[in-house]
C-alpha cells in the first residue's frame, strides 16, 4: 500500500492577528489541513531563530510564522523584526540541511479566516511536495568526547 506523506507543521502565530485568524477559522467551522500545530506568541518579532531551529530538530517538516500586516503591528515594529530574522535564517538553513522553502512567513490579519485557510492548505501542499525533512546532524554538531586532565596540586 502506497501511503501519502502527511507533513508535520508548526505554526508560530502572533496573538493579535494571525492567531485570531486561526481562531476565526475554527469558530467559523472552516476546514483546512489538520497537519499544523499552533504556538501562540505575543508578537512575531519575539520569535527567536533558536525556536524555529528547535521545531525542525524536534521533527517538524515545515514552520509557518504568522504576523500582523506591515504597519499594523500591535508592538509597532515587531513584524519587521520577524521579517529580518526569517530572511537571515532562510539563508542559513541550507547549512543545516534544511530547504529554505520549509520556512514560511505570512502576514495574516485577524479577520482573514479564508486567507489563513488558504495559507495553511498551500503550505501543507508545498511541504507534502518536498517530502519529509530528513535532518542529518552536521559533523560540527555531533557530540564529541572531551577528556580533561585533572591536576592535583598539593600545598606543603
Amino acid at each position: 500500500m502506497d501511503e501519502q506523506f502527511e507533513p508535520k507543521l508548526i505554526g508560530i502565530l502572533c496573538n493579535w492577528c494571525s492567531y485570531m485568524a486561526a481562531d476565526l477559522v475554527g469558530t467559523s467551522r472552516i476546514r483546512y489541513a489538520p497537519n499544523i500545530r499552533i504556538i501562540r506568541v505575543m508578537c512575531s518579532g519575539r520569535i527567536e531563530s533558536q525556536l524555529i531551529l528547535w521545531a525542525f530538530r524536534s521533527g517538524a517538516d515545515g514552520v509557518l510564522i504568522g504576523g500582523c500586516n506591515p504597519g499594523d503591528c500591535h508592538y509597532q515594529e515587531g513584524n519587521y523584526k520577524a521579517l529580518r530574522r526569517v530572511t537571515l535564517l532562510k539563508q542559513m538553513l541550507p547549512q543545516f540541511g534544511i530547504e529554505p522553502e520549509r520556512l514560511r512567513l505570512d502576514w495574516i490579519c485577524a479577520s482573514c479566516a479564508e486567507e489563513m485557510r488558504k495559507t495553511v492548505e498551500g503550505f501543507t501542499a508545498q511541504i507534502r511536495n518536498l517530502g519529509p525533512l530528513r535532518l542529518q546532524t552536521p559533523p560540527l554538531l555531533k557530540p564529541i568526547k572531551i577528556e580533561m586532565e585533572v591536576s592535583r596540586h598539593v600545598e606543603a
